[in-house]
């Protein structure tokens, strides 16, 4: 089995951006020595408990000061971008760190539509447009535009690897398709990921980059020594998740503070619902519901999530895992 790494850069509360963008970056290079595969970094906008906002500039930083590790965005929101500038960015990106960088894209809008707009600079642009866009980007990463004028500068003789992110079988069939690598995310959508897995693995159509199917899983874990005290860690996440999905503050609570929330029996019912998007508990644990993930999904990938408030103890959340799989 592989482990990887998805990391927000998440803010825990009366600490600012600049620890959680170093916590990153610390967090890339620890995970590096303990054997993980890749480390990717999300983008988020217009919330303030979260400073991962542009992949591109978080990937050059923790590539430059890692060796091995493969290191990129899960994912680049290509619906508000043009393929072009993604394919220059990660042309960049490859050429300096080669065969090193991995380019994630999904079709989310990124926000609220106020947000996305101020994404695209006011201009209302059609998440349809998805299919299309991804096609010009590999085309403009592979210097092939189909007739275009315009190519993506540099020229480099390898290629950043594209993973498609989707929570459905729709992800599935356009990474089929295209012939992308494929992530699905468990942490967002632990139902019918099993279907999507089989689609994508049995309609898959190799590319110029990709001749097989190729694709993980990423989804929340805690891991701790005892079952309690990842549980007692584990209500930090609990409580940011909350936050997200009412449109709160998102700056990651302590123990202490989680522990104190009044919270309604709607908000335990969603606490108890968003539980089955995480694996918490000791190493032991944590590995035989890996392994039931791995028989279900067929894929021996995971990209592990981690968002609670200690970063220390997110540090020996992966340490234990990682000595427990790997």
């Amino acid at each position: 089995m592989k482990l990887s790494v998805l990391d927000q850069s998440v803010i825990s509360k009366n600490l600012h951006a600049a620890n959680a963008l170093q916590n990153t970056i610390y967090l890339a290079k620890r995970t590096e020595e303990l054997g993980y595969t890749r480390f990717w970094v999300a983008e988020h906008h217009n919330s303030n408990g979260i400073a991962g906002t542009s992949p591109a500039v978080l990937i050059s930083s923790i590539a430059s000061q890692t060796n091995r590790i493969r290191v990129g965005s899960g994912g680049v929101l290509l619906p508000q971008y043009s393929p072009f500038k993604i394919a220059e960015d990660f042309k960049v990106l490859e050429a300096l760190y080669p065969n090193r960088i991995d380019l994630g894209i999904g079709r989310s809008p990124g926000g609220s539509t106020p947000t996305r707009l101020a994404l695209t600079d006011g201009m209302r642009k059609s998440l349809n447009e998805f299919p299309r866009q991804v096609t010009e980007l590999q085309n403009y990463l592979a210097n092939t535009p189909l007739g275009l004028e315009v190519r993506a500068y540099p020229s480099i003789e390898t290629q950043p690897e594209i993973w498609m992110l989707g929570v459905s079988q729709r992800g599935a069939r356009l990474a089929a398709e295209k012939g992308t690598a494929f992530t699905y995310g468990h942490f967002i959508n632990p139902i019918s990921g099993s279907i999507a897995m089989k689609h994508y693995r049995e309609n898959f159509q190799p590319s110029g980059t990709l001749a097989n199917p190729k694709a993980n899983i990423c989804v929340f874990v805690v891991c701790a020594p005892t079952q309690e005290e990842a549980e007692e860690m584990a209500m930090s996440q609990d409580l940011w998740l909350l936050a997200v999905e009412k449109g709160e503050d998102t700056f990651i609570l302590s123990k202490e503070e989680a522990k104190r929330a009044d919270l309604s029996e709607e908000d335990r019912e969603i606490v108890r619902k968003n539980r089955k998007r995480a694996i918490i508990g000791t190493p032991e644990k944590v590995k035989e519901e890996l392994v039931r993930l791995s028989e279900n999904y067929q894929t021996d990938e995971f990209m592990i999530i981690t968002n609670i408030y200690d970063f220390e103890e997110k540090l020996q959340s992966y340490t234990l895992l990682a000595q427990a799989v790997l």
